[in-house]
C-alpha cells in the first residue's frame, strides 16, 4: 500500500513536502469584489499539504455526495452563498457579499459579488445559484438536501420557493420562519450551469462529476480545483487561478500550490505514514495512539492538537421499523423483526434497562484509554453553543436495570444466567456494527459483558460498509445496531431533521414513518418539538425546545447514548494557519489560508 502510494506520487517524492520551484505569481486581475479572509498570519505561495484519509471520494458531485470521503473534498472545490467559521460557529459571507433577513424571518435576499468566476473563468451568476436550487428540488434526483428545503405547515411540507431577479441577487423564501434559513442556503454549493444544464435537461445529473471525470472538465467555484485522482490511493488538488478569496495584502489565495488526500486502508496504516513523514496531518486518530504523537511532536516536528470533545457521536438502537409495503408472509404495520423481540424492543423499560446495564466508565478507560467522555444527545460537550448539561438518561446501575428486567416479566428460568420471556424466548440479539472500526469492535465487547452481568445475551458482529448501508437504508434486517452520527455543519440541533423526524431517513430506529401517522405519541411529541425548535430565531426558545427534544428521547430511550472520543490531532509544524476543529474536515476547513512556512525535514 505504502509503495503504490509512493509510486504514484511523483511530485516531491514520498514526502510530504514537495520540492519548491519557482513562486507562484498570479497573472490574472483580481475581480471587482474580492472576499478579503482574516488570519493569524500573511502566508507565502507554495508547498503541498498532504492529508490522510482511510477511503476515496466517491463523487465530486456536492448535490449528490453522501458520504463524508467525498464531501471533505468537494467542500474545497465548489463554495455556496455564505460560509461558517468554524472558530466561532458564525455564519460569514462567501458568494454572497452581503444579505439580510426579513422581520418575519422567511426571507434571506443575498447579494453577489461582482467579478466571481468558475475555475474555467466564467463568470458566477445568481442564474448558476439558481440551477442549483432546480437541481436540488428535482423530485426525481431528490438528493438529501432537499429535505431541509420544505417545513411542515398545517401538517403539509411546504417547499421554499426562491428566485433570481437579477444576474447578483438571489431571493430564498421559507413558507414559515426558520431558525437556519442561512444554513440551509449554505448547503447547496454552487456549480456552473453552462457546464451542467445539458446534462440536467438530459435526466444525467447524477452521474456527472464522478470520479472518472477528466479534471479539465470538471469546473469548479471553489479555492481549488481537480489535478488528478487515483482511486484507493490519492486525490489532488490545486489552486483555482480565478479564485476571489485575498489577504490583507491583497495577494489572491489559497498560498498552497496544492492539497492531497492520500489514502491508508485503515487507521493503523495512517499512523504508520504519519510518522514516517508521509503525511502532514491525519484527522481520524485512535484514543491508544495519542501518548505517543505527544511524547514524539518535538522530535518530528509537528504539533498534537487537543481539539476537546468529537462531535461525532456513539450511540446503539433497538429496531423498531415496521412493514410498510405489504412483503410476502408479513402485513402493513407488522414489525420488521420477530414479533417476540419486537415486543422487548418495543418496550420502554426494556430500553432503559439495557443503557443502566452499561458501565461507560469501564468504556472510558478500556477502549477510549481514558480519552473520551459521556454523551447525552448528539449536542456532545465539545459544541459550546449546544451542550446542555442538564439533559439526562439512565446511566449505569446494574441493580436498577435487573429489577426493570424482573418488573416486565424477563426473568431467568431455567437457571443457564439468561433470562427468558413468558414464553421461554431466551433474551438473546445480535448487536452490528461497521466491522472496520476498531473501537467500536471494543466498545462491543464491553456491552456484551455487561449485558451478560443482567441476564441478556448480546452477539455482536462487524459488518462491511454496504451491508451497514442496506440493513439501515432498506432492508431493516437486524436486531440491533452501533453507529452513530457525524458532525453536521453548522453543528445545530435543527440540522439534524432526519434524525430528529419520525419521516428522516436517519431516525434509525423507526425510519420514514408516514406523515402524520407516527408509531408512538412520543415520535409524534418530538416532531412538535423539532418544529417549534425551527420556527423561531429567539435562541433561547431554540434551545428550550432543543433541551426538551433531547430530553424526551433520552426519556423513552430510542437511542442508547455511549462515550464520545476526545480529539487529538497532529499536523506538521511547518504550517502556519491551522486551526483544527471537531467539525469536517478537521484540518482542512479553511485551506485557502494554510501556508507552508518551511520545507519538510524527514522524521
Amino acid at each position: 500500500m505504502m509503495v503504490l502510494a509512493c509510486f504514484a506520487f511523483t511530485l516531491g517524492g514520498c514526502g510530504g513536502g514537495a520540492q519548491r520551484g519557482a513562486a507562484y505569481v498570479d497573472r490574472l486581475p483580481l475581480p471587482a469584489d474580492t472576499m478579503t479572509v482574516m488570519m493569524d498570519e500573511l502566508g507565502r505561495y507554495g508547498g503541498r499539504f498532504v492529508a490522510g484519509a482511510t477511503s476515496s471520494p466517491k463523487t465530486f458531485n456536492p448535490i449528490m455526495a453522501n458520504e463524508t470521503s467525498s464531501n471533505e473534498i468537494v467542500q474545497l472545490l465548489h463554495i455556496s452563498l455564505t460560509d461558517l467559521d468554524y472558530r466561532t460557529q458564525a455564519d460569514i459571507p462567501m458568494l454572497a457579499k452581503t444579505w439580510e433577513i426579513s422581520a418575519d424571518g422567511r426571507t434571506a435576499t443575498f447579494h453577489l459579488r461582482r467579478g466571481a468566476c468558475f475555475s474555467d473563468g466564467h463568470p458566477i451568476t445568481s442564474d448558476d445559484v439558481k440551477f442549483c436550487f432546480d437541481v436540488v428540488m428535482d423530485a426525481t434526483l431528490h438528493p438529501s438536501m432537499q429535505d431541509a428545503l420544505a417545513m411542515d405547515v398545517d401538517g403539509k411540507r411546504v417547499a421554499y420557493t426562491y428566485s433570481a431577479p437579477d444576474s447578483y441577487t438571489f431571493v430564498l423564501t421559507s413558507p414559515v420562519p426558520d431558525a437556519l434559513i442561512l444554513p440551509h442556503a449554505s448547503n447547496i454549493r454552487v456549480l456552473p450551469r453552462h457546464v451542467l444544464e445539458p446534462a440536467f435537461k438530459a435526466g444525467t445529473f447524477a452521474s456527472m462529476y464522478n470520479t472518472a471525470t477528466a479534471p479539465e472538465s470538471l469546473v469548479t467555484s471553489g479555492p481549488f480545483r481537480l489535478k488528478s485522482f487515483a482511486e484507493n490511493q490519492q486525490t489532488v488538488l490545486q489552486r483555482n487561478p480565478y479564485w476571489f478569496g485575498v489577504d490583507a495584502r491583497g495577494h489572491r489565495l489559497p498560498y498552497l500550490d496544492e492539497v492531497v488526500f492520500r489514502v491508508a486502508k485503515d487507521q493503523e496504516v495512517a499512523a504508520q505514514m504519519f510518522h514516517a513523514g508521509e503525511l502532514d496531518g491525519l484527522d481520524n486518530t485512535k484514543p491508544e495512539d495519542y501518548r505517543q504523537y505527544a511524547a514524539e511532536q518535538q522530535t518530528k516536528d509537528y504539533t498534537l492538537h487537543d481539539v476537546g470533545p468529537s462531535f461525532n457521536t456513539n450511540f446503539l438502537w433497538f429496531n423498531l421499523n415496521r412493514v410498510r409495503s405489504p412483503e410476502k408472509g408479513k402485513h402493513v404495520g407488522d414489525p420488521k423483526v420477530e414479533p417476540y423481540k419486537f415486543a422487548w424492543f418495543s418496550n420502554r423499560d426494556f430500553r432503559r434497562a439495557v443503557s443502566l446495564a452499561i458501565d461507560r466508565e469501564a468504556m472510558i478507560k478500556g477502549p477510549f484509554y481514558g480519552y473520551g467522555v459521556k454523551a447525552w444527545s448528539i449536542m456532545t460537550s465539545g459544541n459550546a453553543r449546544w451542550y446542555d448539561s442538564t439533559i439526562t438518561a439512565p446511566d449505569f446501575d446494574p441493580v436498577a436495570s435487573r429489577s426493570l428486567l424482573d418488573q416486565i416479566g424477563l426473568v431467568d428460568r431455567n437457571g443457564d444466567g439468561v433470562r427468558e420471556d413468558a414464553a421461554g424466548h431466551p433474551v438473546s440479539f445480535s448487536l452490528l456494527f461497521n466491522g472496520d472500526n476498531k473501537l467500536r469492535a471494543a466498545m462491543a465487547t464491553l456491552l456484551q459483558d455487561d449485558l451478560t452481568k443482567v441476564g441478556i445475551r448480546l452477539v455482536p458482529s462487524g459488518v462491511d460498509f454496504n451491508t451497514l448501508v442496506s440493513k439501515t437504508r432498506s432492508e431493516y434486517q437486524y436486531d440491533a445496531w452501533m453507529l452513530g452520527l457525524g458532525s453536521a455543519v453548522p453543528a445545530d440541533p435543527a440540522m439534524g431533521a432526519n434524525f430528529w423526524k419520525s419521516s428522516g431517513i436517519t431516525h434509525y430506529w423507526d425510519v420514514k414513518q408516514p406523515a402524520g401517522q407516527t408509531d408512538t405519541p412520543a415520535e409524534g411529541r418530538l416532531n412538535e418539538l423539532f418544529q417549534q425548535h425551527v420556527s423561531t430565531t429567539d435562541l433561547a426558545s431554540r434551545r428550550a425546545s432543543y433541551h426538551d427534544m433531547a430530553q424526551l428521547l433520552n426519556d423513552e430511550s430510542f437511542v442508547i447514548w455511549l462515550p464520545t472520543q476526545q480529539l487529538r490531532i497532529p499536523v506538521s509544524a511547518r504550517f502556519g494557519n491551522v486551526h483544527p476543529s471537531p467539525m469536517p474536515h478537521r484540518i482542512l476547513w479553511n485551506a485557502d489560508r494554510i501556508f507552508e512556512k518551511r520545507p519538510a525535514r524527514k522524521r
